[in-house]
């Protein structure tokens, strides 16, 4: 499967807030960065589940809007605006990086 269609059912799967389906798009040792910071903030496909099941998929309006896209290779870029997670809606730039058909690291740039 091509990175783009694993970064397309894994933002449809966030979008459906179907954890199952989220979590069938990352690899078992995946991380999750968010910048400036170098240390992931969730290691591993676990983490990576009960961060989202807590904090982001239990908040029943939340969604994402896909404003860009680029694929550069094994790398995939959106530009996205997310609604519900706080007060005001806010843009994100998430870089994905896909391997062997799954996601293996993640790196969130959130705007202000």
């Amino acid at each position: 499967m091509l990175p783009v269609h694993v970064v397309q059912r894994q933002f449809e799967a966030y979008n459906a807030h179907d954890l199952g389906a989220f979590l069938e798009t990352y690899a078992e040792n995946a991380e999750l960065y968010r910048a400036p910071s170098t240390e992931p903030v969730a290691s591993g496909k676990a983490a990576i589940s009960e961060l989202y099941a807590t904090k982001v998929f239990t908040v029943s309006n939340h969604r994402a809007e896909l404003l860009g896209r680029m694929v550069c290779g094994t790398q995939v870029v959106d530009h996205e605006r997310v609604f519900g997670l706080r007060e005001r809606p806010f843009e994100v730039v998430a870089v994905y990086h896909v391997a062997n058909g799954l996601i293996e690291r993640v790196w969130l740039f959130p705007g202000e």
